[in-house]
C-alpha cells in the first residue's frame, strides 16, 4: 500500500485533491504501482475505495509535445467511446498543465490483458490456433477503427486529409535529410532509398476514404484478452491521426514476424510462431473493411519508406552520443532490412 506524497513520478497528495474535486471517489489512494508499457510514459494502476484505475501521463521529464501527445490520446479515447473499438476506456481527464508538475494526465479503467509483444501467458503459449486467432483477430480490431466515423464521434478536425498521401514522401525525405546536421553521423547511406521515394511519388494510390489512423500500429501496441484470442484494446494513441487508415494496415504487414530476418517488433507472439501468413491478414481485414485493398502493396512499401526513416533517426542521434550506440545499431539494421522489403515489394 502506497501512502501520500510523490510516488512513481505523480505528487500523490495532488492527484487526491484533484480526484476529490472530480468527485472520483473517497478515501486513499492505496495500491500505487508502476505499470511498464513500452514507452517512457508513466503509467500507475491505483485503487480508490472499491475502485481500480490506471493513470498516464508524459514522462517524468516533460518533452516539448508531451502534453500535446497526451491531449491527442485523450481526444481519440473519448471519441472512441461507445464504438466496437476495442480501446482503454476514459474515465475523466486534466487538461490544466498546473494540477500536476505541468504534465496533462488521464484516468482510464485498467485493460483485462496482456501485450504480446512482452509477453505469452498460457494458453496462448501452448496453443498455435490460439495464436493464428489472435493474429488475425490484430487485423480485424485495426479494420474497425479504420471503420469509425471521425466526423460522427467529434474527431474531423484531428488531422489534414487533404493532400495527406501527397505529402508522405516529401516528409519523410525532409526528415531524412535533417539528421545530416547531426555530428558524427555520416549517412544517409540507405541503399535505393531515393528510387523508393520517386516510386511511391509515382505509384500513389489516387482514390481514397479518409479515416481515422493509429501511426503506430504493430503487435506492441495492442492488448490481448487473457484467454480468448480477441483484442482487449488497441493502445499508444498518441500519435493518431485523419489520413489513410490503410497506411496503418501497411505497417502492421511491415512490421509482421517472418522468423526468417531481423525482427522490426521482437514480440513474444511472433517468436512462439503459429501466426497468421500476411496475406491472411489482408483477406481478413479485407472480409471486415469495405476499403479497397488493391494497392496494398504501395501501403506495405510506404510504412516500411516511413518506419525505417525513423529508426535512422536513432542510429543518427546514436552516432551523435545522444542515444545508445547499441540501440542505433539494431535500429539501423532494422531500417536496413524495411528498405530491402519495400524495394521487393516495389521492383525498383
Amino acid at each position: 500500500m502506497s501512502g501520500p506524497g510523490v510516488d512513481h513520478g505523480v505528487d500523490l497528495d495532488v492527484l487526491l485533491g484533484w480526484l476529490d474535486a472530480e468527485g472520483l471517489g473517497a478515501g486513499p489512494v492505496t495500491d500505487v504501482r508502476p505499470l511498464g508499457g513500452g514507452t517512457q510514459n508513466i503509467m500507475l494502476r491505483l485503487r480508490r475505495g472499491d475502485r481500480d484505475l490506471v493513470l498516464r501521463r508524459g514522462p517524468r521529464h516533460l518533452r516539448p509535445r508531451s502534453n500535446d501527445a497526451l491531449r491527442r490520446e485523450i481526444r481519440v479515447l473519448a471519441g472512441l467511446a461507445g464504438t466496437d473499438v476495442p480501446h482503454p476506456r476514459l474515465v475523466a481527464a486534466c487538461l490544466d498543465t498546473d494540477v500536476l508538475d505541468g504534465a496533462v494526465f488521464y484516468l482510464m479503467e485498467p485493460v483485462d490483458g496482456f501485450n504480446p509483444a512482452l509477453e505469452l501467458p498460457e494458453p496462448y503459449a501452448g496453443d498455435p490456433a490460439l495464436r493464428h486467432r489472435a493474429g488475425l483477430a490484430v487485423a480485424r480490431a485495426l479494420a474497425a477503427y479504420g471503420a469509425v466515423d471521425h466526423e460522427a464521434v467529434g474527431l474531423g478536425d484531428l488531422g489534414k486529409p487533404v493532400g495527406f498521401l501527397e505529402r508522405q514522401v516529401e516528409r519523410w525525405r525532409g526528415e531524412l535529410a535533417s539528421y545530416s546536421s547531426l555530428a558524427g553521423y555520416a549517412g544517409p547511406d540507405l541503399p535505393g532509398v531515393d528510387a523508393l521515394g520517386d516510386w511511391l511519388d509515382a505509384h500513389r494510390p489516387v482514390d481514397w476514404t479518409p479515416g481515422l489512423i493509429h501511426g503506430d500500429y504493430h503487435l506492441a501496441n495492442v492488448m490481448l484478452t487473457p484467454t480468448s484470442g480477441d483484442v482487449a484494446a488497441i493502445v499508444d494513441l498518441e500519435m493518431a491521426t485523419v489520413g489513410d487508415p490503410l497506411l496503418d494496415l501497411g505497417a502492421l504487414l511491415a512490421t509482421w514476424p517472418r522468423g526468417d530476418d531481423v525482427e522490426v517488433v521482437d514480440a513474444a507472439i511472433g517468436r512462439a510462431g503459429g501466426l497468421p501468413t500476411r496475406e491472411e491478414l489482408v483477406r481478413h481485414y479485407g472480409e471486415h473493411s469495405t476499403r479497397d485493398l488493391g494497392a496494398v502493396d504501395w501501403y506495405v512499401a510506404m510504412a516500411c519508406f516511413k518506419l525505417g526513416i525513423v529508426l535512422e533517426g536513432t542510429y543518427a542521434r546514436s552516432r551523435a552520443g545522444l542515444a545508445p550506440r547499441d540501440v542505433g545499431d539494431r535500429l539501423h539494421a532494422a531500417t536496413l532490412v524495411l528498405l530491402r522489403r519495400a524495394r521487393e515489394v516495389a521492383g525498383v
